[in-house]
């Protein structure tokens, strides 16, 4: 009995430290937080049971770390613990008992917060300006992401002048993304064949540590305080420094409250249960904090976490539900991806008939078998996944699921590259799904801009009349009138739009090319480096991997993708149709705009909104996708949203038109 405890034990660990890389580290959790917290919950309890097998290393005994290699670490001056969690409404109850206890019987007040599901920051201000940022790391030592944090337009980066702020003090604060811009965001990675992440809490994990600051500013990310540090504070109650902090330009939650006991306390968990759909972000919890600093110094801490706060965790909606199969979808590089065909259910006020199993290792890790009824959830509220199996139902005899081994579109073996999740086919020239979904992309707005193109291409496709993204420039009127739904009209204007696509900058066909891990971002950095498509052919390992942001997982893709004679096949045939496969001249980058940010609004007459911003770009500008105190020059045309015009005029931003722009840039 007791090897077998022991072996409990020893397997929870691992499985939990698998579990912490893939959510601190990767910022791809391969399960709920619910799943997680019983699995933490269960080992503590065994190993307090069993203090024989106490081990100073186990997942018990720190905090989660999200250290990265990439950063400087910076230790904290007030160490950043974690709070200790709970689902149940009784340990609530005994959290408030023990306190009072704690206290003598003292009158406590409570704040109750919204607990933000995102990424927690430690900011520094000395004479009200922002001087450090500092992730909570393993609560003792952070990343510095400074300059990253500097770009988040919530955050201050200067104290107005005349408030009574410390000299020095530090700031709390949940860094997250709203459900808009995460939607946004994950629909760009999809586009550029990237991984998409699971919730809004990844996405700002991912942003955060990115290394380029400019690809920072560019995701709408959001940050709430609800915390101060330091010496000589406006006062000792927490809820009035927060109010003060507020006053110093900082963004504070509406929501807070104070509470005077347990009933009020619950009436808060309860209402925000309920209403947390309607809000804008992620929230997966509230926290319960002793309103008064000297009664949170006597109470004190724990190793691990402090005494007088705990956090109630909010259960994500689950539906259960009948699996009726599973669906293995190719996608344009090869990757299969599991999809579940479900019985339909309500879940989080929508239907839900389809949800995500991600790959092989999820499908086993959850042990599926034919027919099960499983455990519906929607990751951050927006993505349906499956995250368990109600095994009381499961019908005897029932087989579990093995993950396919050969494509379900041509046949082919499946292979699974090392170090990655997927399975893929390897038959890249002759799987369906992989050359219409390459086309696809290649023609997509932000690559060629082939208007009309995308919803042709399964009908060209079956008809033999295109077999890669080259054969689009060798179409002719016959070819796409012969086409069912196709007319005349039709026709012509798809030929034309084919034929506007050559003048479609070198970067764009990179981009365009569908080469993988080359987004567009990438192929941008790429292409101002290398001035033909010739040149990059001829660039070794070295070369590209001496390029800022190219690693060497990017710059091995290029040197495979040039090693292919099928792809230099669809080069050649690109360049004999007259595609940018070369910088244009005059294309070479000026400052005349450096510094300066612009925004874009409206139509215009002269120039398509894209070639605007590559022109804001191209002359060492930032087009930014908001009006706020850092822009420079609304660029408005016809047609301008009205927001940003009113938000322009009461900062007294200069307003231009597409003439005043050129004549900028002469």
């Amino acid at each position: 009995m007791q090897e077998s405890i022991k072996e409990r034990i020893e397997k929870l660990r691992k499985i939990i430290d698998h579990h912490n890389h893939q959510y601190y580290v990767l910022a791809q959790p391969e399960i709920s937080d619910f799943e997680y917290d019983n699995l933490l919950k269960e080992l503590s309890e065994l190993e307090e049971e069993n203090p024989q097998y106490f081990d100073p290393h186990s997942p018990t005994q720190r905090v989660g770390n999200d250290l990265a290699t990439d950063f400087k670490q910076v230790t904290h001056n007030y160490p950043m613990l974690s709070l200790s969690n709970t689902y149940s409404s009784e340990e609530v109850s005994d959290f408030i008992k023990r306190v009072q206890k704690g206290l003598n019987g003292e009158d406590t007040l409570f704040t109750c917060e919204l607990k933000f599901d995102g990424v927690a920051i430690g900011i520094t201000y000395q004479k009200g300006i922002l001087t450090q940022a500092v992730t909570r790391g393993d609560g003792v030592k952070g990343d510095d992401v400074t300059n990253n944090v500097k770009t988040i337009r919530s955050i201050p980066l200067k104290l107005p002048y005349g408030t009574d702020f410390p000299d020095e003090f530090e700031i709390r604060g949940e860094i997250l993304l709203p459900f808009e811009g995460f939607k946004k965001i994950n629909k760009e990675r999809e586009n550029n064949n990237e991984p998409i992440f699971a919730n809004p809490r990844n996405a700002a994990a991912g942003t955060l540590k990115l290394q380029k600051s400019a690809t920072v500013a560019k995701r709408p990310l959001d940050c709430f305080f609800y915390a101060i540090l330091g010496k000589n504070l406006p006062s000792r109650l927490h809820f009035e420094n927060l109010q003060k902090a507020r006053d110093w330009g900082f963004k504070i939650s509406e929501h807070i409250q104070i509470c005077k006991g347990v009933d009020e306390i619950f009436e808060y968990i309860s209402y925000w249960d309920k209403n947390r759909q309607a809000l804008p972000f992620a929230t997966d919890g509230v926290v319960i904090k002793v309103n008064d600093s000297r009664q949170q110094e006597i109470l004190g801490y724990t190793a691990k976490s402090p005494r007088w706060a705990i956090a109630y965790k909010f259960k994500a909606e689950q539906a259960t539900t009948r699996l009726h199969s599973i669906q293995y979808q190719v996608g344009r590089t090869g990757a299969i991806t599991p999809v579940a065909n479900l019985e339909p259910v309500l879940l989080a006020g929508t239907t839900v008939k389809r949800a995500s199993l991600h790959n092989s290792d999820q499908i086993k890790l959850l042990d599926i078998h034919d027919q099960d009824y499983v455990k519906v959830e929607k990751g951050g509220d927006i993505i349906p996944k499956i995250v368990g199996v109600d095994k009381s139902k499961r019908q005897k005899g029932s087989q579990s699921i093995d993950f396919i081994k050969r494509c379900p579109e041509c046949g082919s073996e499946l292979i699974r590259i090392e170090g990655e999740a997927k399975h893929y086919c390897p038959n890249t020239a002759g799987c369906p799904p992989q050359i219409k979904g390459r086309i696809e992309h290649f023609v997509s707005r932000k690559a060629m801009d082939i208007g009309g193109a995308e919803a042709t291409i399964d009908a060209l496709f079956n008809q033999r009349l295109i077999n890669d993204s080259a054969d689009l420039y060798y179409l002719n009127r016959d070819d796409i009138i012969s086409l069912e739904r196709f007319g005349e009209k039709s026709a012509q204007n798809l030929l034309q739009s084919i034929e506007q696509s050559k003048s479609v900058p070198f970067h764009r066909v990179l981009y365009a090319l569908g080469i993988r891990y080359v987004g567009e971002t990438v192929a941008k950095t790429i292409a101002g480096k290398y001035q033909s498509i010739d040149e990059l052919k001829e660039a070794s390992f070295e070369d590209l991997t001496s390029i800022n942001e190219i690693g060497t997982r990017i710059a091995q893709s290029i040197l495979d993708y040039f090693k292919d004679e099928r792809n230099l096949k669809i080069i050649e045939k690109l360049k004999n149709a007259g595609v940018q496969l070369t910088q244009k001249e005059g294309t070479a980058k000026t400052d005349k705009l450096a510094g300066l940010s612009i925004v874009i609004s409206g139509t215009f007459e002269k120039h398509s909104r894209e070639e605007l911003k590559e022109l804001i770009e191209m002359n060492g500008g930032r087009n930014t996708g908001s009006v706020s105190s850092n822009t420079n020059y609304l660029l408005a045309g016809e047609n301008i949203g009205p927001k940003k015009l009113e938000k322009a005029k009461e900062l007294n931003i200069r307003i231009i038109h597409e003439d005043d722009f050129l004549q900028l840039i002469q």
